[in-house]
């Protein structure tokens, strides 16, 4: 969100699998989740949705949402859906960048999730206002939140459509999302959390 818009910022990473969770987020209350953004004026804001419409805010000129007002709607529409839903597909495929796994099978409600998915980023391409390969034409606060849904596509190998799959290629190829993952796997842990025991394949570019 920060990185993509060229919008200036200092990372600080939270033990989030190593106990020092609660620790590192102490000068951040009452926050209690990652990630969580402050701002130089000292302000904490928790909560994804918040910070991009914090960001937004301060920073007009960046462009995180499309230019016209019914895609700007319809992008907040699928923000607040990722935010909310798709609780299977988080539950049964958990965020990780490490590999791709081979032979997950997903349940209904995974597949459920994956429909639902297609069916919103279908309606946003539909209503793109500029030009573009992504959800309205132009990157957009969109792309931002449904990067780890792409993530989970081909991280777990899920069946989608040609034109699904086209766009996590986008994602996962952006220059934003290859620095994001390379920075993760700088940190590694043993045993790895959400491991399924399943067979494991290069992710793609590796």
């Amino acid at each position: 969100m920060l990185e993509k818009f060229g919008l200036p910022y200092r990372t600080h990473m939270v033990g989030l699998y190593s106990g020092t969770m609660a620790a590192d987020l102490a000068p951040l209350a009452p926050a209690a989740l990652v990630p969580v953004l402050r701002l130089p004026d000292g302000t904490v804001v928790g909560e994804t949705l918040a910070m991009a419409e914090t960001l937004a805010e301060r920073h007009p000129e960046a462009g995180l949402w499309p230019k016209s007002p019914g895609a700007r709607a319809t992008a907040r529409w699928l923000c607040a859906a990722m935010v909310s839903g798709f609780g299977a597909l988080r539950g049964d495929c958990p965020m990780q960048l490490l590999h791709v796994m081979e032979g997950f099978e997903p349940g209904a409600g995974v597949r459920a999730d994956l429909a639902r998915i297609e069916t919103l980023w279908a309606h946003a391409k539909a209503q793109k206002a500029d030009e573009g390969p992504w959800l309205f034409g132009a990157y957009s606060l969109a792309d931002v939140f449904y990067a780890p849904v792409c993530a989970r596509i081909v991280g777990y190998d899920l069946q989608v459509s040609e034109a699904a799959r086209a766009y996590c290629r986008l994602t996962l190829e952006d220059a934003a999302f290859r620095e994001w993952r390379r920075e993760g796997l700088k940190k590694s842990y043993d045993p790895i959390p959400y491991d399924k025991g399943l067979p494991t394949g290069p992710w793609p570019g590796d």
